[in-house]
């Protein structure tokens, strides 16, 4: 629970502290436990030691508090420069983002230059939102606030985040997770994806090596949009994981961790 100076992240560590830092950023609206099981599997089984797995809840959300209804995709980046920072990690950092997490992990490869090792993006987009649907995340977060609770979001998200065979059980468990949002935080999160810069010309600059992953079933973000981003950044890789949707390390996570891990592997050391 200790954490970056000027914000209190909820964090974990996975691993040794001497091992080459990963930093994990979790989608919208959902908390850092989504990367929990592929971590743990990497520390326990395929490379115990190897990395330092920094896992935090962004503002606004899970154990994290919302400092406003409103915030920015550079708000969420300066936090997570300020937690590398207060955990004394002055190494460049792998960033694996998932959806929204994807933007905040461009954003830091756009910002914080040499401090990006690599990126790994899972089922995300670097297009901006369109004017209507940044009006409606704009409707849902008014809608949020008024009622105190982010279960608009929980109904319009979790029932299009998961492959059809997805089991019931784990569906419920995540809309929970949704639901249970600050729903400060849920709007301040919805505004920022509202207000996103496009990315798209990020992507041919990137010259760290990157790693796209998608689940085959992902509805919001779907392999043909992420293979664009794929030929759109120089040598980087892309991987389709059968059997999952838009939240593919939850549904997936040891076929994620295996692939996660094979590319972490490939890096160049330190």
């Amino acid at each position: 629970m200790i954490a970056a100076s000027h914000l209190p992240l909820r964090y974990i560590v996975v691993g040794p502290g001497v091992g080459d830092p990963v930093l994990y950023v979790h989608g919208f609206p959902v908390t850092g436990a989504m990367w929990g099981p592929a971590a743990a599997l990497i520390e326990g089984e395929r490379a115990p030691g190897r990395y330092r797995h920094v896992i935090p809840d962004l503002r606004g959300f899970g154990a994290t508090p919302a400092p406003s209804d409103t915030a920015t995709i550079g708000d969420f980046s300066d936090d997570l420069v300020h937690l590398l920072s207060h955990l004394r990690e002055d190494r460049p950092a792998v960033v694996v983002g998932l959806s929204m997490g994807v933007i905040v992990a461009l954003d830091l490869f756009a910002r914080y230059p040499g401090g990006v090792r690599a990126l790994v993006l899972v089922d995300g987009r670097a297009n901006p939102d369109t004017p209507e649907a940044a009006a409606t995340r704009e409707s849902m977060a008014r809608a949020c606030l008024e009622a105190r609770s982010a279960s608009n979001f929980a109904d319009a998200i979790g029932g299009r985040a998961f492959a059809p065979n997805a089991p019931e059980a784990l569906r419920e468990e995540w809309r929970r997770v949704m639901g249970a949002t600050d729903p400060i935080g849920a709007a301040a999160g919805a505004r920022a994806l509202a207000g996103r810069a496009d990315m798209r010309p990020t992507l041919p600059a990137i010259d760290v090596p990157t790693l796209l992953v998608c689940g085959d079933h992902d509805e919001i973000t779907p392999p043909a949009l992420m293979r664009e981003m794929h030929e759109s950044i120089p040598a980087s890789r892309f991987a389709v994981i059968e059997g999952a949707g838009h939240m593919t390390p939850v549904e997936r996570p040891r076929e994620f961790a295996d692939t996660l891990a094979a590319f972490l592997a490939g890096l160049p050391p330190l």
